[in-house]
């Protein structure tokens, strides 16, 4: 079970702007992710649950607001999803994770 982002890092102008990338599951097993933000003042993050098929990817949009230049992260939490599970949301509540992937954020002036 592996989870993956491309790219692994993200860079994106301090006076705002967006970044997508693919979350790429290499296993055979559907992933459930949820992602948490280190600055949810200044990052919009599409989506915040959602599922990963095997072998498959999910895009995720990175968006951010005006700020001040500053180092942040994202921290992607994922697990098997629950075979039956059609909302990752209420799904991700009853899942244990069982790895994460961290996606270092820079702001630039």
């Amino acid at each position: 079970m592996s989870l993956t982002a491309d790219p692994p890092a993200c860079t994106v102008p301090a006076a705002g702007g967006a970044s997508t990338h693919k979350l790429v599951n290499g296993g055979a097993d559907k992933l459930i992710f949820k992602i948490k933000s280190s600055n949810n003042n200044e990052y919009r993050i599409t989506p915040v649950f959602g599922f990963v098929d095997p072998s498959g990817s999910k895009d995720i949009v990175i968006t951010r607001t005006a700020g001040a230049p500053k180092e942040d992260k994202l921290v992607i939490h994922f697990a098997p999803a629950p075979a039956d599970a059609t909302d990752a949301q209420a799904a991700f509540a009853a899942v244990q994770p069982a790895g994460t992937v961290t996606i270092p954020m820079s702001a630039t002036a």
